[in-house]
């Protein structure tokens, strides 16, 4: 069963960088696209950035764009998404999701089966 594991997530000042990582369990990462999503309070679930399966295509919101950058090595089942350049308004709760399908132009998976726990990044001085 598919089991995803989200981590490095914390408080940081504007400006400043974080390194979130998924942890991929139950599968093999090989085979899977990568999506990274994240929720603010009171908005809509949004995706940020996706990584094809075999990790030659990403794609990625808006708003993200030129400051985040999505990766993932298959040998450690592990993906990541390094942040930099944070901005207040990238504050919420981040998840990842992984599925056997074509990512989306806009950063984001055509659909979810599973959600991790989710990490927490907040963005203040």
């Amino acid at each position: 069963q598919l089991q995803l594991a989200e981590s490095g997530g914390g408080l940081v000042q504007p400006g400043g960088s974080l390194r979130l990582s998924c942890a991929v369990s139950g599968m093999s990462l090989e085979y899977y696209a990568i999506a990274w999503y994240r929720q603010a309070p009171g908005k809509k679930r949004e995706g940020v950035s996706c990584i094809s399966v075999d990790g030659d295509r990403s794609t990625y919101a808006d708003s993200v764009k030129g400051r985040f950058t999505v990766s993932k090595d298959d040998a450690k089942n592990t993906a990541y998404l390094q942040m930099d350049s944070l901005k207040p308004e990238d504050t919420a709760i981040y998840y990842c999701a992984a599925r056997r399908t074509l990512c989306t132009d806009s950063g984001a998976l055509p659909a979810v089966d599973s959600w991790g726990q989710g990490t927490q990044v907040t963005v203040s001085s």
